[in-house]
């Protein structure tokens, strides 16, 4: 496993605050690892929902974390950007106002912001 990436806040909607950050991962531990240290800043801790997708070697997994159909959406990017053996998590932090579908957009905005960091992008 390599070490976190984190690109922090990269965009906000009527007061919900997104972050995306990801690692290369070959287990299912390395995701656990990962989502911890991620979650040992106190931030992220506490942010409503940290969403994240990983293809590996053993399959897909995913987790919404109460963001419904969001761990599918970054899911979806990552096997169209054939990117295998990586975990994406986005993170949002409420800000008070329903977002409606809006919300698989900024999902969207953040994957793709954190596959163009890496060179993944289109």
């Amino acid at each position: 496993m390599t070490s976190l990436i984190r690109l922090g806040v990269i965009l906000t909607d009527r007061g919900s605050k997104y972050a995306v950050s990801g690692a290369t991962v070959s287990t299912r531990a390395d995701v656990d690892a990962v989502l911890q240290d991620l979650k040992s800043d106190k931030a992220y801790a506490k942010a409503t929902h940290n969403t994240w997708a990983a293809v590996l070697p053993t399959g897909a997994l995913k987790a919404d974390d109460g963001e419904s159909g969001a761990g599918m959406v970054i899911l979806r990017m990552l096997e169209r950007a054939g990117m295998e053996s990586h975990v994406v998590i986005v993170t949002r932090w409420y800000g008070g106002k329903k977002l409606g579908g809006d919300r698989f957009r900024r999902v969207q905005d953040a994957t793709r912001a954190y596959l163009d960091h890496i060179g993944m992008g289109p």
